[in-house]
């Protein structure tokens, strides 16, 4: 059996359609063919080389959507048929100083979907089961953002803390726009940052229930309790300190930024703080994804056929995406002959 993959074989250069055998899963792992996958900015991060030693050549991709089709040894959590989400995080080792107190996302070998373990830009993917969710529903395009979108956006806002009334997202993106739902619905005032002149962005956060909307470079009509920045933007974060009240928190979103600009004592005085967000735990995607079925979360999707993966990065890049862009998958694997041997597995 074979599939197509988009693969990344090279930093700076072009994903390539390639024909591939269909993985067999490992002991603990399942097959997963796959009907949908997100588009995020880590991808677009790891095509233009600013994440540190990638698996290459590799499948990029980290919010799949799919249905099991075959288990390896010893899996129990699933079994074919059944739907299931796979997120960022991919495997962690259970042993470190990092696992064994519940900070997971902080592994220091871990491995990381669509990263340094093959993705769900293609029409199978392999998962270790302990790092899959199970996903009821059947409108697979709608769910995939929030495989990773929604989750670090979730763990980001978790980390604003309690006590927050008003919130500031920069960057009114694929995260943005599933938070700014899970804010309003909590009664939370939404101040929305996008580029200076994105009337689209700003209208579009406005639909969404944000109380004000408007250029990264203005300070919002009151002070904030909390901002969180999803735009990889170094310079972004003293305009966000100086936009929140004494003892508020800016929580940076990214897994990269560009770097951040010397800033006055004076902004950070005042108890305020700033925090980063690494990765994800797998109580993030337990917590927020009852959560996003309880609300009734909508995400705003520009669908792509795999072999337009390009292209969506490409708009991503451009900032030219109103939410988040999806791969569908369209025909399942088909039986042939591969035009080559699938990229391995080891980082060799």
């Amino acid at each position: 059996m074979t599939m197509r993959a988009m693969i990344l074989n090279q930093p700076r250069q072009p994903l390539e359609l390639r024909e591939l055998e269909v993985p067999a899963p490992g002991p603990g792992e399942v097959l997963i063919r796959v009907s949908a996958c997100g588009v995020c900015r880590t991808d677009l991060h790891l095509v233009d080389d600013e994440l540190p030693d990638p698996l290459l050549p590799v499948i990029p991709g980290h919010e799949i959507v799919g249905t099991v089709v075959a288990c390896g040894p010893g899996v129990t959590r699933f079994a074919a048929g059944e739907r299931v989400g796979v997120p960022w995080l991919g495997w962690t080792c259970g042993q470190c100083r990092y696992c064994r107190s519940g900070q997971e996302n902080l592994c220091d070998r871990a491995t990381f979907t669509g990263y340094t373990r093959h993705g769900g830009f293609a029409e199978m993917t392999v998962a270790d089961q302990r790092y899959c969710f199970p996903f009821p529903g059947d409108d697979d395009v709608a769910a995939a953002p929030l495989l990773c979108a929604g989750l670090i956006g979730y763990r980001s806002y978790r980390m604003c803390g309690p006590g927050v009334e008003t919130l500031g997202l920069y960057g009114f993106g694929a995260a943005a726009h599933i938070i700014a739902q899970v804010a309003v619905h909590r009664g939370q005032r939404v101040h929305a940052f996008s580029r200076p002149g994105d009337h689209e962005a700003q209208d579009f956060a406005r639909r969404l229930g944000a109380v004000w909307a408007g250029g990264s470079h203005l300070k919002p009509p009151e002070e904030l309790d909390a901002a969180i920045l999803f735009a990889p933007v170094g310079s972004l974060l003293p305009a966000a300190l100086r936009a929140v009240r004494k003892g508020g928190v800016v929580v940076c979103g990214g897994i990269h930024m560009s770097d951040i600009p010397s800033f006055p004592y004076s902004i950070l005085w005042g108890e305020r703080q700033v925090r980063s967000v690494a990765n994800l735990e797998r109580r993030d995607g337990e917590e927020f994804l009852p959560l996003a079925a309880e609300i009734g979360i909508r995400t705003e999707v520009e669908v792509f056929p795999l072999e337009a993966a390009n292209e969506a990065l490409s708009r991503l890049r451009e900032g030219r995406l109103q939410g988040a862009a999806v791969l569908t998958m369209g025909l399942s694997a088909v039986s042939s002959q591969p035009s080559a041997p699938p990229p391995s597995q080891n980082r060799s």
